[in-house]
């Protein structure tokens, strides 16, 4: 084993952008001239859905809190009865959880693709019971998923096909924008996301039954249209204010300066460590661009003389941001592991309407990517030579760690 290097093979900071400037602070200083700052036709409201159309040509939008909210806008439009079964990737922000958990439904865990850290159409398919009634497609880390495949066995299973796109800004499957592909989409504005206004989302369709009603689960079951005030259904207020949607706005703008330099760098630092021994990079489909939310890696950890934190550690001390991913598979989460989500019960399990025990569920691919993964955060900022830096220092750890 080689000693590490006298200093970093990356000398550099960490470059982060700029990512808010001018057309930001135009778009607030005109809504702080505005008589009103409610979303509801407002002028910047307006401009959001323009801007956000023009790559997401999607018939109903509502712009909303954040990507949580999203999801979870997406789930109560879908109007699914207690108990319904809701296919989920056991890698994921728990957000994707949350909103499913709240309309009294079940998320059923799936396992993952050891590679493209997405779940595979194969084990998608395989997950489905009598109860199934929905797929939350998550395209993990701007990978997108196998949108054919899975939009073939939603239609075979009358399913509804969820597209959770908060990491995947600007990621397309083939030619197609992803969110354009799926029964509703749904995407995050938040401040770790490619495009931010801090916190914020957006969900939408082109499914007029849904869509005509969409606005309604994000803004209390009102009827703006009509002005009426008469809910009949239990709704929430997950709406986005005018200063928000100013932002957002002013962010489509830079959609493509944001979104495509990252796919450049991911590809690169791909190609760089192609080879390198121990070390696995995630596979991507040559047809797909994918836009790297961030980069994660894993290691083949038999053939390497360290464990995931040394190695992670030893990247560091090359001057690499570099970390270890979730502490576990969304279902090793202590609530799930009690059952408390709601004051310590689960009223859908009370009541009979599912036998899911979580403390039985395993998946195992999941649990030893979480164990072998090694994430580096990523941004539009980085150049060409500070990738070929961080793949330097890649190579050598690994060089330095081989058995």
């Amino acid at each position: 084993m080689s000693a590490p290097t006298s200093s970093p093979i990356v000398d550099e900071p960490f470059p982060l952008p700029q990512r808010w400037g001018q057309p930001e602070v135009e778009r607030l200083t005109a809504a702080m001239q505005q008589s009103s700052l409610f979303y509801w036709k407002g002028p910047q409201t307006e401009a959001l859905l323009a801007a956000f159309r023009e790559f997401y040509p999607l018939k109903h939008l509502f712009p909303c809190s954040s990507g949580t909210a999203s999801v979870h806008l997406a789930i109560a439009a879908s109007k699914f009865k207690p108990g319904a079964e809701v296919l989920v990737p056991a890698v994921t922000d728990m957000g994707s959880a949350i909103g499913i958990l709240h309309q009294l439904l079940v998320p059923v865990f799936v396992d993952i693709d050891p590679r493209t850290y997405n779940a595979p159409p194969e084990l998608i398919e395989a997950a489905i019971t009598p109860r199934t009634k929905a797929i939350l497609a998550v395209h993990l880390t701007g990978n997108p998923v196998e949108l054919d495949a899975y939009r073939t066995i939603a239609d075979e299973h009358d399913l509804v096909l969820i597209e959770d796109c908060a990491q995947a800004w600007g990621t397309k499957f083939e030619d197609r924008y992803v969110g354009t592909v799926g029964d509703l989409a749904c995407w995050s504005f938040n401040d770790y996301k490619h495009l931010s206004c801090g916190d914020g989302g957006m969900v939408g369709t082109n499914d007029d039954d849904i869509g005509l009603h969409l606005g309604k689960w994000g803004d209390k079951c009102y009827n703006r249209i009509t002005g009426i005030r008469n809910p009949d259904e239990l709704a929430y207020n997950y709406r986005m204010s005018e200063p928000l949607s100013a932002v957002c706005a002013a962010q489509m703008g830079k959609h493509d300066a944001i979104v495509q330099p990252r796919t450049a760098r991911g590809r690169q630092l791909s190609a760089a460590l192609a080879d390198v021994p121990g070390v696995l990079p995630p596979s991507i489909r040559n047809q797909d661009t994918p836009t790297f939310y961030n980069y994660i890696f894993r290691l083949d950890l038999p053939s390497l003389s360290c464990s995931q934190d040394e190695f992670a550690a030893a990247l560091v001390a090359e001057g690499v941001n570099a970390n270890t991913y979730l502490p576990d598979p969304v279902y090793r989460y202590d609530l799930f592991q009690t059952h408390n989500f709601y004051a310590g019960t689960w009223p859908v399990r009370d009541m009979g309407l599912t036998e899911m025990d979580y403390t039985q569920v395993v998946c195992p691919e999941s649990e030893k990517f979480l164990n072998d993964c090694v994430q580096l955060p990523f941004n539009e900022a980085m150049t060409d030579t500070y990738i070929d830096k961080v793949a330097l220092a890649i190579r050598t750890v690994a060089q330095r760690f081989s058995s």
